[in-house]
């Protein structure tokens, strides 16, 4: 009897187990970092009358305040929620600390050609193109303004074999999914918003390196542009970029957990 017992509690676990590969928990999207990019005495790009640390931020908590409301099941958080400054790699520890399900850092570009307008969505990869290197370069600089930056980041070095590598292991998990978000959200600046979408891209963002999670680096617009450097300080434009990203986000979400 003792032995037919343990036969059936067997069989009943590998029942079980087999049930649980065939239908794995559902995923969710819990938590969502938002990463206002700048901040304190990093200024960003600088327009004629305004700085892109600023813009960012009213962005940012205007996209919080958003989530918070219509997604209330999701847990927002900031890596700054005023004009501080925290550092690269402390941006990139808040997210995975708080296991967070997606990291958004929200920024506007700049350019020597004044007429350039339009929105990029931005992955982390090892891009050979010139000019996304540069704007990698320009949010990258950042890191000169902090302390012991030369040990902070001694292993982020996009041009050595052996960060190929490591790249390849650590973004390959996640690439697929930043890029469906990527292009949700230039989806919804270009249709909903009328933005020109300038596309997605990759180039070595150090705060999207570091990252454990779907991450995407937002240009929302360009500063060096007067006309768009007007349209992003005006209030009722960032509530449409965040109103669009928010969709983009909604969408994501959906597409997430019902695959």
């Amino acid at each position: 009897m003792r032995n037919i017992n343990i036969s059936f509690l067997l069989g009943l676990l590998l029942i079980l187990t087999s049930f649980n590969s065939v239908n794995p928990p559902q995923y969710k999207l819990r938590t969502i970092v938002i990463d206002p990019g700048h901040g304190g005495k990093d200024p960003g790009s600088i327009g004629k009358n305004s700085f892109e640390k600023d813009i960012a931020l009213s962005i940012s908590l205007e996209l919080g305040r958003i989530i918070n409301e219509n997604l209330p099941g999701i847990k927002v958080i900031y890596t700054r929620k005023d004009d501080s400054f925290p550092s690269l790699y402390k941006r990139a520890e808040i997210a995975n600390r708080n296991n967070a399900d997606l990291f958004l850092s929200i920024h506007c570009d700049s350019f020597s050609n004044k007429s350039v307008y339009g929105s990029t969505s931005y992955l982390m990869g090892l891009s050979k193109n010139s000019a996304n290197m540069n704007v990698a370069k320009r949010e990258n600089a950042v890191i000169f303004l902090e302390e012991n930056y030369q040990e902070t980041y001694k292993d982020f070095d996009p041009n050595s074999s052996e960060s190929v590598m490591l790249l390849s292991l650590t973004q390959k998990a996640k690439v697929d999914n930043s890029t469906i978000l990527a292009n949700l959200i230039q989806d919804q600046f270009k249709n909903r918003v009328g933005i020109k979408s300038r596309g997605v891209k990759q180039a070595p963002f150090q705060v999207l390196w570091n990252t454990t999670m779907p991450s995407v680096l937002i240009e929302t617009g360009y500063i060096s542009n007067s006309a768009e450097e007007k349209k992003l300080n005006n209030k009722t434009h960032q509530v449409y970029l965040a109103s669009a990203i928010f969709r983009a986000i909604r969408d994501y979400k959906k597409y997430l957990e019902s695959n």
